[in-house]
């Protein structure tokens, strides 16, 4: 199933403090191109540096999820990130003029009331969704925390909980549906424990945490002073402890939502891998670090697996278009048409066969003895792969010549040798404007990637028309 990518609809302004730096924080959420995916820019900083949301960059995870490119930090991303995935949002520029996103209530409720307020807007290209297959793991030995992702037919999530105190102990909480998010996780707020708390305290590390926006469960006897500084702290008159150990500033939502505001985190820090998925997560004990070095993982294995994926084609199969119809549409002719036959061409993407024979005229001179196809071969036969999806766009295509403008990021990973089938995929990545084709390509043989590039070239049409 083929889901469009989705951005917001107009730009939206939120307030707030940040939790660690007490400090006033001005946030805005900004609609993003295709394919743009996450990020956060320091508007408050020269050059207005951008940090994507990306797993690599996760320098330290006490007290949240914060990132860094080139000393550029970003602290507490995780509750911003969870709200889009949460609201099937995938490409956003979150512009921010301090390190920290607003705490809010320390859930992602508000964040996800200002995506609803600018709005949902469809775009053009289809989302890219990494498909679980096989099991994944992640344990942290010192800590007994584990994730593991398994096969399932939409994004799900479960944490289990367990804090080993006697005011919170094992929680569960569970997300079925992505849609779900809004009405059972999103009000979820974070939590502390009365010791983490006063030692922040003593740091000076939670300047932003009036009471509204965290859980305090009191895991031991409160002390007169400690009272007194709490009360201090939290500008509040009198504080004290509720029945159900927590303290009296506020009540909680559902009995089980330090589990949720749990799952929150694990959906914010899973959205670092920069894909959505379609498996089931289940988190025992999780916590950002957990959490980030599994977003790692998965990312890494995402690349991998992307890098060595081969489309599967019928060769066999009567071809959308064979040599003749080909030379119909590309000005190229042999020796240097370098494309047999095309599969399939939509808008967006075109599938092109070349059967690599030992009668080439360049196999003479590359090389005597050892025929290897050479690269700029490969990257040309690409090019005219994708000529065809460029010519495809004009009524007329026997009138035009293809040049290029720009070959970026060729990677050759595999020789090409006399008797190997090439298979070339060329997707847009952006849309044809003007007669200029930006698009990804690729070669692949025998089951594997060959050759990479990222092509521009621009159809101009022949003179004497």
């Amino acid at each position: 199933m083929d889901v469009k990518q989705r951005t917001i609809a107009k730009e939206i302004t939120l307030k707030g403090v940040g939790l660690h730096t007490g400090e006033n924080v001005t946030m805005k959420f900004v609609p993003a191109k295709e394919n743009h995916g996450f990020a956060f820019k320091r508007v408050d900083l020269e050059g207005e540096p951008i940090i994507e949301a990306d797993a690599n960059y996760v320098v330290n995870t006490q007290r949240g999820t914060n990132l860094e490119k080139k000393g550029v930090k970003i602290q507490t991303s995780e509750h911003v990130l969870a709200a889009f995935v949460g609201m099937d949002v995938d490409n956003v520029l979150i512009e921010l003029d301090a390190p920290e996103p607003p705490i809010m209530d320390g859930s992602s409720k508000f964040f996800v009331e200002a995506i609803e307020e600018a709005g949902i807007l469809e775009q053009e290209q289809e989302r890219d969704e990494y498909i679980v297959k096989d099991v994944i793991t992640y344990k942290d030995e010192a800590t007994g925390s584990e994730i593991t992702i398994i096969p399932s037919e939409e994004y799900q999530v479960t944490t289990m909980v367990d804090f080993g105190t006697k005011v919170l102990g094992t929680q569960n909480a569970t997300l079925e549906k992505m849609t779900d998010f809004k009405s059972e996780i999103a009000n979820a707020r974070t939590f502390s424990f009365l010791h983490e708390l006063e030692m922040l305290l003593e740091h000076g590390l939670i300047k932003g945490g009036d009471l509204n926006n965290a859980i305090v469960y009191v895991d031991k006897e409160i002390s007169e002073p400690t009272m007194k500084r709490l009360e201090k702290a939290f500008n509040k008159k009198k504080l004290s402890v509720k029945p159900n150990g927590i303290l009296d500033n506020l009540t909680l939502h559902q009995p089980n939502e330090a589990a949720r505001h749990k799952l929150l985190d694990v959906i914010g820090d899973l959205a670092l891998t920069g894909t959505r998925i379609r498996g089931k997560v289940i988190a025992n004990k999780p916590g950002h670090y957990v959490n980030t070095q599994f977003a790692k993982k998965l990312a890494k294995i995402i690349k991998i697996e992307r890098r060595n994926k081969v489309p599967s084609y019928d060769l066999n199969q009567t071809p959308l278009m064979d040599v003749n119809q080909i030379m119909d549409m590309l000005p190229h002719r042999p020796p240097f048409l370098l494309v047999d036959k095309i599969l399939e061409l939509t808008d967006s993407h075109v599938v092109g066969v070349k059967n690599v024979t030992m009668n080439e005229p360049f196999f003479v001179g590359h090389f005597p003895g050892a025929p290897v196809m050479p690269g700029v071969l490969q990257v040309e036969a690409m090019a005219q792969t994708g000529g065809i999806l460029v010519l495809s766009t004009v009524p007329d295509p026997e009138n035009y010549l293809t040049f290029f403008m720009k070959i970026d990021n060729v990677k050759f990973k595999q020789q090409v040798v006399p008797g190997d089938t090439l298979i070339f995929k060329c997707d847009l990545i952006t849309p044809i404007r003007r007669g200029i084709c930006h698009m990804q390509a690729y070669a692949y043989a025998n089951g594997k990637l060959v050759s990479e590039a990222e092509l521009m070239a621009q159809i101009v049409k022949t003179k004497g028309e």
